[in-house]
């Protein structure tokens, strides 16, 4: 895909959009950046329990579930690949479990998420995200769940 150019186009592009959200929202904790950087018809079209609707409902699940949670939180994107006004993204999700997540208490334990999740942009705003993580790996990470038996228990 060819670099965005300001001169043939007046929108950043997917790629870029996503960036910024990545580095801005997720990773520096600037909610109000959602504002500019997500349509006002958002659309969250898988939404993690309890989350409502809209950019207003990925605020406020960062705010008092995600941020809260995992207040180091770092999301590393370690394969992107953008095709018209789609962005898919293979990323990691770093922090330490710090506060209540979901209704598991706080551990301490650092986690290492893995996911994928696939961005809309069009004219340079965030229309609707599917993200899709692995909650068996954070669920056993967090020590809610029993550890996936090692190789060496094989019959």
């Amino acid at each position: 895909m060819p670099n965005h150019n300001e001169a043939h186009d007046p929108f950043p592009s997917p790629s870029e959009v996503m960036a910024r959200f990545g580095v801005e929202v997720l990773n520096n904790k600037n909610l109000s950046a959602i504002d500019e950087i997500a349509a006002e018809d958002y659309v969250e079209l898988d939404p993690l329990p309890g989350q409502t609707p809209g950019r207003e409902g990925l605020k406020a699940f960062l705010a008092t579930v995600s941020f809260p949670a995992f207040p180091d939180q770092r999301w590393v994107t370690d394969e992107q690949i953008a095709e018209g006004d789609k962005v898919v993204s293979r990323f990691t999700m770093y922090g330490t479990h710090r506060g209540d997540f979901m209704g598991i208490p706080a551990t301490g334990r650092h986690i290492a998420v893995k996911g994928v999740v696939i961005d809309r942009v069009v004219d340079g705003k965030w229309k609707d995200s599917r993200l899709l993580m692995d909650t068996l790996s954070l669920l056993q990470q967090l020590g809610a769940l029993p550890p996936a038996p090692s190789d060496n228990n094989a019959t």
